[in-house]
């Protein structure tokens, strides 16, 4: 796949600073003012200014300049409007008002983590030792950028965009309501759904596995409780562990591990869901706030502002 990643994400938020310090509670290193890196993708979390919550940019990572010039093709036969600088392209989708630059960017190299050995029924792998989540103090640090979902007011367009034009795949399928796609062997990378505004719904940072996302979660709400939105729990659509806080400005950031990854396309075939326990396969139903963020009115009225 000449898509590889998300590269970044461009953020607006009405005080940067509060959220910038939220983040770095979430466990992303600070490389400068409203700048925020992952352990292994680097700087991945870059906030403005902006008098409402919104994302602004997400970047994407591509191979190679030929990369550019099949996506550019691809845009001119939707009639998309793009510009093709120096190692990238820019559009933009007018479903969630978001400006989209794909450019050239290096692969992540991951290290492998130390993960720790797990007990089965009839099978003790691990023994004379606790189990290693249950030792760890250092705080925990999010892998990468995972996935972003984010609100269309034109849904088939975006999809299109994003499918046709920038060449994401479809993973699983909510007919007329939400997309999982994917840029790379994550099962998603980029969620869209209709929605009555453009609209960031949540951000997901890759941890090592569930006992970090418990770990960042229980952190965080240690220090402010009024932050938890939904989990812990699974989804059933990307099968990863879940945990949702809420950040300053309203954003929901979720700490995620185990995700489905698709590295033959030939042998995923896409589910198409219509039931909404497709959401979760266990743990609390979510709440009203999930579905329908409490700021949801607010946003709508400043957008038509």
């Amino acid at each position: 796949m000449a898509l590889h990643r998300l590269s970044s994400i461009t953020v607006g938020v009405p005080d940067v600073g509060t959220v910038a310090g939220y983040y770095r509670e979430f466990g992303l290193l600070q490389t400068a003012p409203g700048r925020l890196a992952t352990r292994d993708g680097g700087e991945q979390l870059i906030l403005a200014a902006s008098p409402r919550r919104r994302l602004i940019e997400l970047g994407i990572g591509i191979d190679d300049q030929d990369d550019i010039a099949r996506i550019a093709l691809s845009l001119r036969r939707l009639d998309v409007p793009h510009s093709v600088g120096e190692s990238r392209l820019t559009c933009a989708d007018a479903g969630t008002q978001v400006r989209i630059v794909a450019h050239v960017a290096p692969r992540i190299d991951a290290e492998s983590s130390d993960l720790p050995v797990t007990n089965y029924p009839g099978l003790a792998a691990r023994q004379q030792q606790r189990a290693a989540g249950v030792l760890r103090t250092a705080p925990v640090r999010p892998r990468k950028l995972g996935h972003v979902v984010l609100g269309t007011t034109d849904y088939e367009a975006s999809r299109k965009l994003f499918i046709a034009g920038l060449g994401f795949k479809i993973s699983d399928d909510v007919p007329g309501l939400a997309a999982f796609l994917r840029c790379s062997t994550d099962h998603h990378n980029v969620l869209i759904q209709a929605a009555p505004i453009p609209l960031l719904h949540h951000t997901s940072w890759q941890v090592d596995d569930v006992d970090d996302v418990g770990r960042g979660a229980s952190t965080m709400l240690a220090a402010d409780p009024s932050r938890h939105v939904w989990g812990l729990g699974r989804h059933h659509i990307g099968s990863n562990f879940f945990w949702y806080l809420r950040d300053p400005a309203g954003n929901f950031s979720e700490y995620y591990s185990d995700l489905d990854c698709i590295v033959d396309d030939a042998l995923w075939k896409p589910g198409v869901f219509t039931d909404s326990r497709a959401l979760w396969a266990w743990g609390p139903p979510p709440p009203p706030s999930f579905l329908a963020p409490d700021d949801l009115a607010d946003l709508m009225t400043s957008a038509h502002a």
